[in-house]
Parts: structure tokens; C-alpha cells; sequence
């Protein structure tokens, strides 16, 4: 699966569980740690948590294992760290706090209208 993919399937998944204003930044040209963000919000530290949850789920059924989690106790900016993808989920009126957006200005944001949804498979790559 390709970084691209996998931030598509991260913000399809996302928008399963409702996630609001989903983003996804190709950062590629701008940092060597990651290809793209994917940034969205919950309305509540327990939709914020129930995100990504469902998120980290999904993607290990896929044998796509996150290389790190952080803020998931507390709700309020969780991050899912896939290596070339890196998914920030925040409660709502904290993404605005910090936003990333801006801090990213530079960065194409990708539509997601025109991605096609990867397909779910047991014979995935493990990473």
C-alpha cells in the first residue's frame, strides 16, 4: 500500500466515525518525516478517542501497525504515527488552538473526492 493510500484509507476511516473537517496535507516536499497529514476533530474527547480507536483497528486488521500513539487517555489531540503518514485528531476547539493548517500553509492539500478507497486485505505488506 502506498503512503498515499494509506492516508486515504486513514481519512475514510476517519470519516466512518464522523470526524469532522478531515484534511489531508501532502507534506512531502516540505519535511522528511512524513508524505502526509491527515488532520480531523471530534466534538468530544470520547468521539476524539472512538476515532481513533476505530482508526488504529482497522489499519492493524491490515497488518499496518502504528509506530507510536500519543493523547489517547486524555482525548484531546491523539496522534497515530504510521511512518509516512501521520494522523492528528483533535478535539475541535483545540485544533483551533493549534492550527495545524496554518502551520502547514505550504503544503497541497489532496481532494479526497477524486481517491479511490484501498482495499482491505489480509495479504496487505505487513509493515
Amino acid at each position: 500500500m502506498s503512503a498515499l493510500q494509506k492516508a486515504v484509507l486513514c481519512a475514510r476511516e476517519a470519516e466512518e466515525r464522523k470526524a469532522l473537517n478531515i484534511v489531508l496535507l501532502d507534506v512531502s516536499q516540505l519535511t522528511s518525516f512524513a508524505d502526509y497529514f491527515v488532520i480531523c476533530s471530534g466534538k468530544s474527547s470520547r468521539q476524539v478517542q472512538g476515532i481513533a480507536d476505530h482508526l488504529e483497528g482497522c489499519l492493524r486488521e491490515a497488518g499496518i501497525r502504528p509506530l507510536g500513539m500519543e493523547g489517547l487517555k486524555e482525548g484531546q489531540w491523539v496522534l497515530l504515527d504510521y511512518g509516512e503518514v501521520i494522523v492528528h485528531i483533535f478535539y475541535d476547539p483545540v485544533r483551533g488552538f493549534y492550527d495545524l493548517e496554518s502551520l502547514w500553509a505550504d503544503a497541497r492539500t489532496v481532494h479526497l473526492e477524486g481517491q479511490d478507497m484501498p482495499q482491505l486485505d489480509r495479504d496487505v505488506v505487513k509493515q
